[in-house]
């Protein structure tokens, strides 16, 4: 039931203190209507007896102390959703601004989303090909599962985000989308978002939440909310296999910190709340496929880390949700290999149970543990190299070394190309014939036989 309120007890930063409010809700959407007849929208994040705190997502600048007349909606925030969701433009509270009109909802939805039965769950299995080989081939992304990318600031993980939008697929369907959420992003880089998928003929399978720099940082709390639910009614109602990109969540985070500030909350690690675990997990936690629908969400959440300091509570608290992580490097970026991806730092848990024979190829799980034992080899030649000369080395680590050039050139830095699962496998072993057979001591004579003397 809908009932308003006039006048405001306290004002604080993004937040209002209301008094006298029978029966308020959790996390109930408000609407508070200003003398001028302009209206902001809000939610109740706190409530104690008849006393509720109100989240204002435009900010507080303005609101009348007497005259602001508080509308609490008896529902929480919710918004359209309908297949014309595709192809559309959403500012970061779900409202369109591709100058295409509102959504005709089928349904509305809470951006709370609903908590996945754990019994309902499927075990995610099946591969989405990125066409990165780095990611394709030693991390591979499964489809349900989240995936988070460890980046720096100033890194090119933006160019990165693109490059998946426009390359991954599913094999064997083409029930696939994208759902792309952007947080505190600078106006240039949300337009180089939208003319990048535009250009790539891949926007009508797109669904974007822009939510820039200047929009109200309180707004960034609600934004990958909207998103997830979105991607939701799209697999579980939509029968669609739904990839979620998430960036940057480390605007998020430090928008929960401010907001957990102004509330008078006490920080934690950082400054951050101490339920920012819990809170990254009604996030991550809405990945993954339920045996009552055909579609799935998969996610890929992009994260700066503040300083490249990996044990920051951000990366530190995600590497705990999320299954694996896939970390670029500086070192490799400054010398210009893209992707930059950190291979030894970098993993995918589920990646075992999605590859092999009848997934990818019957021997891709041994050809990666061959790559990753074999440029393990390569760092300790580089760390031997730096202290006696590479001169010095002997014959066996002069040959590793030489493919770990190669490795850094041609097998990581494939640029903005895509490559097929089967052409990353096949340059794996064009790489692995550079080293003795007997050598290659992660991989079975049969594989070997196969594919090693393979012209």
């Amino acid at each position: 039931m809908m009932t308003e309120h006039r006048g405001l007890r306290e004002l604080n930063g993004s937040l209002v203190i209301l008094e006298g409010v029978q029966h308020p809700l959790n996390e109930e959407l408000v609407h508070l209507k200003l003398d001028d007849g302009t209206e902001r929208t809000g939610r109740i994040v706190a409530i104690e007896g008849d006393k509720v705190a109100l989240q204002v997502f435009e900010g507080t600048r303005g609101l009348s102390m007497v005259n602001t007349r508080t509308v609490l909606t008896g529902k929480p925030m919710e918004i359209p959703l309908s297949p014309e969701l595709l192809g559309r433009v959403f500012d970061g509270l779900g409202r369109p601004i591709d100058g295409l009109g509102d959504i005709y909802p089928v349904e509305m939805g809470n951006v709370n989303g609903k908590p996945m039965n754990p019994v309902s769950r499927v075990y995610p299995r099946d591969i989405i090909k990125t066409g990165i080989s780095s990611i394709d081939c030693l991390t591979t992304l499964i489809r349900g599962q989240k995936l988070p990318i460890f980046s720096g600031s100033g890194m090119r993980h933006n160019e990165l985000a693109v490059q998946i939008v426009r390359q991954a697929s599913i094999a064997d369907s083409d029930d696939f989308a994208i759902v792309f959420a952007a947080m505190g992003v600078k106006n240039d880089v949300a337009e180089y978002f939208r003319q990048s998928f535009e250009s790539a003929g891949v926007m009508d399978r797109v669904v974007m939440f822009l939510n820039v720099s200047n929009d109200p940082i309180i707004e960034r709390i609600i934004t990958p909310r909207c998103a997830l639910t979105a991607a939701e009614y799209l697999a579980f109602k939509e029968n669609k296999h739904i990839l979620v990109i998430l960036t940057d969540m480390t605007s998020y985070c430090e928008a929960l910190r401010e907001f957990s500030s102004s509330k008078g909350e006490i920080p934690g690690r950082k400054g951050f709340p101490g339920y920012l675990y819990s809170d990254l997990a009604t996030i991550y936690e809405r990945a993954g496929i339920i045996n009552t629908a055909k579609g799935s969400v998969t996610q890929i959440p992009i994260l700066t880390m503040p300083n490249d300091d990996i044990t920051h509570p951000i990366p530190d608290l995600t590497g705990y949700i999320t299954e694996g992580q896939i970390v670029l490097d500086r070192g490799l970026d400054t010398t210009g290999v893209y992707p930059p991806v950190n291979v030894l730092s970098s993993l995918s848990r589920l990646m075992k149970d999605g590859i092999g024979e009848g997934f990818t190829r019957k021997d891709h799980s041994a050809l990666a543990n061959q790559l990753f034992a074999l440029y393990a080899k390569v760092q300790d030649a580089k760390a031997l190299a730096s202290v006696i000369g590479e001169d010095e080395l002997s014959e066996s680590d002069k040959r590793v070394m030489a493919f770990g050039k190669a490795f850094d050139e041609r097998f990581l830095g494939q640029g903005n190309v895509g490559r097929s699962v089967e052409e990353t496998l096949d340059l794996g072993w064009e790489l692995l014939r550079m080293m003795p057979r007997n050598e290659l001591d992660r991989v079975d004579d049969a594989i070997l036989d196969e594919f090693y003397n393979k012209a």
